[in-house]
């Protein structure tokens, strides 16, 4: 009888967790490894997130934030109608959204496990109306619908922590298992640290935002516009924005989004579009 040696042990473990762990992407069917409690996640999350909140500023602009809230509220509801029909998973399960505007010169927003969004205000020149602000919460809370936050920190664990498991991770080296979790979601210095997964990450949210605007009412042909005005805002620039930092090249990004149309178009709805020209945000 052949011995199993202990690194095949470890082997065959890691393939346990991996199996384990593999789940496939709602909408664009992608398989992916994320074998982290989602609730740890959140947990996470909300910490990262009640500490960034102590520290900004919120906008004092009524009409901007109100704006924010009300997108971004639309969008959440149209994706939560979506899975009530076509899964029997409710992507959002205990969430409690709460969408925020913070005064910050940075062109950058995001969304966290749990249902916290930001948007800064720095990037309300590029979005111009409600449409481009769809473009960007869509493209944000189809991050949190694909959990690609505990997917890059399952990746993580595996390739930085080798065999130690997530509860030993969690109780031996939990400052490390944070600074993980913060890169994961570009909170610190490490934004973007797995950047050939973050980009794969980068277009599905592409693709799902798309889906998700159009879902809420919003013209899908309006995000090529938006990533056109965003591209320009760039130039020049020895640093691209934040938003910018981990994302597909800027013409391969709108010759996907273009190709992307036809399917994101099968679900819009014009009667629940907002007004053909929207009033700018400043």
């Amino acid at each position: 009888m052949r011995k199993t040696t202990g690194s095949g042990i470890v082997a065959l473990a890691g393939l346990l967790v991996v199996l384990a762990g593999c789940s496939e992407v709602g909408i664009t069917g992608r398989k992916q490894l994320n074998f982290v409690p989602s609730s740890l996640v959140t947990s996470m999350s909300l910490q990262q997130y009640d500490q960034l909140i102590a520290q900004s500023k919120r906008s004092t602009n009524a009409q901007a934030t109100a704006m924010v809230q009300k997108v971004g509220e639309k969008i959440v509801q149209a994706v939560e109608e979506y899975s009530k029909t076509h899964s029997d998973k409710d992507p959002f399960a205990g969430y409690k959204w709460d969408f925020n505007l913070i005064e910050d010169p940075n062109v950058n927003a995001f969304a966290m496990p749990g249902g916290k969004v930001v948007v800064y205000t720095g990037i309300l020149p590029v979005t111009q109306n409600e449409t481009g602000l769809a473009t960007v919460l869509g493209h944000e809370i189809a991050h949190v619908f694909a959990g690609h936050g505990g997917e890059r920190l399952s990746q993580s664990l595996l390739t930085q922590m080798g065999e130690v498991g997530l509860s030993a991770a969690l109780q031996k080296q939990p400052e490390q298992t944070k600074s993980l979790f913060i890169g994961a979601y570009g909170l610190g210095t490490q934004v973007g640290f797995l950047l050939p997964f973050s980009r794969v990450h980068e277009s599905e949210a592409d693709h799902l935002g798309l889906v998700f605007m159009a879902m809420a009412g919003y013209d899908p042909h309006e995000a090529v516009a938006f990533w056109e005005r965003m591209a320009a805002s760039s130039k020049g620039q020895s640093k691209p924005p934040a938003f910018l930092s981990t994302h597909p090249a800027d013409q391969k990004r709108i010759d996907d989004l273009n190709k992307l149309l036809p399917e994101a178009m099968e679900s819009y709805h014009p009667a629940g579009a907002p007004t053909q020209n929207p009033p700018a945000i400043k």
